[in-house]
């Protein structure tokens, strides 16, 4: 299925009229990157340093993380981001959250979502996995908000810099068929897994 309308190979959009609000749409792809790898690095540090992982179940815990954090990406991206918008409302928020990276897939600055509002989710995080697994958090946590980190780069790449000559090139290829060939599939960004388990893999 062909995207109805063309994306743009460059340029932007504003999405508020308020300049701090506007400002505050716009990330430089470190920041988070810097962000989240200096939180993952504290939380293991703190859990061994306190004896609430261990380094020989933290390897684990972090993997288990990395891996979960997938499986959201994937249906934040397939569920919330794609939603079919039924009301003059939910067509902003769809356009706001989603629909302006699909018209502007080469702006730089809308590739990350605003460190305020990632790092909120973080925390709402971090007290869900204690919650539900206590102290394990600590492994866990780390390899979620590095699962995280890893889609923000390779999404970045895939936008902005030209297809590697190597196996990633895979992921340039999956992620560019949802922008501009079938955007009702390929939903995965740092990895095709759960595509091929919900067999939303595109046609070749």
């Amino acid at each position: 299925m062909k995207l109805k309308n063309k994306p743009h190979t460059n340029g932007t959009k504003a999405l508020f009229n308020n300049p701090l609000l506007e400002k505050l749409t716009r990330t430089h792809i470190a920041i988070p990157l810097i962000i989240f790898s200096v939180i993952s690095a504290s939380l293991i540090y703190f859990g061994i340093d306190y004896g609430y992982i261990s380094a020989l179940n933290a390897p684990l815990l972090f993997v288990g993380g990395l891996l979960t954090f997938t499986l959201v990406e994937y249906i934040m991206h397939r569920f919330v981001f794609h939603l079919t918008p039924h009301t003059p409302k939910q067509e902003k928020f769809a356009y706001t959250v989603h629909g302006v990276h699909h018209d502007y897939p080469k702006d730089k600055d809308r590739l990350a979502m605003p460190p305020p509002l990632s790092l909120l989710l973080a925390a709402g995080f971090f007290f869900l996995f204690r919650l539900i697994m206590g102290d394990f958090v600590f492994g866990f946590l780390p390899g979620f908000l590095m699962g995280y980190a890893s889609y923000l780069w390779v999404h970045y790449m895939v936008h902005a810099f030209k297809p590697p000559k190597n196996f990633f090139k895979v992921l340039w290829v999956h992620h560019g068929i949802h922008h501009y060939k079938d955007e009702n599939n390929a939903f995965g960004v740092s990895s095709p897994l759960w595509d091929y388990i919900f067999r939303t893999m595109p046609k070749k």
